[in-house]
């Protein structure tokens, strides 16, 4: 099982959201490395939610219920989605600068590559968040 970050938007589509819908395929996605993230993702591997703009935390949890697949009516088989379904919300969210200012994530793409909206994390990575939450 694998673990990611990823990214949203919260005026555009939250948290909330998510946990509202239940499950929704990820959309949206055109940036070249995110995608390649997105084609290695598989099904039941956890992922961490993160809203960016004025919030910029890591706010709670998924798991990706499908793996990457093409949407229908979608002519470029690189632009895959993933269906997430939605966990709980973190205890207490943990702010980009809480991160930023922990070693243990120096490594990390979030602080390495602020712009990509899917994330690879390691286990540690994804225990530390949780931690850092309370959770």
């Amino acid at each position: 099982m694998a673990h990611w970050l990823l990214k949203t938007e919260p005026s555009d589509y939250s948290f909330q959201d998510l946990v509202r819908e239940k499950r929704v395929a990820w959309s949206g996605v055109s940036n070249a490395a995110a995608l390649k993230h997105m084609r290695s993702m598989q099904k039941g591997d956890e992922v961490l939610i993160y809203h960016t703009g004025d919030e910029r935390a890591v706010v709670g949890l998924a798991t990706l219920a499908k793996g990457p697949y093409v949407p229908a009516g979608e002519q470029n088989e690189k632009l895959v989605v993933v269906d997430v379904a939605a966990g709980k919300a973190l205890p207490r969210p943990v702010g980009l600068g809480e991160i930023k200012a922990d070693a243990r994530f120096k490594e990390w793409a979030l602080v390495k590559i602020g712009r990509l909206s899917v994330v690879p994390t390691t286990a540690e990575q994804f225990a530390a968040v949780l931690e850092l939450s309370g959770k």
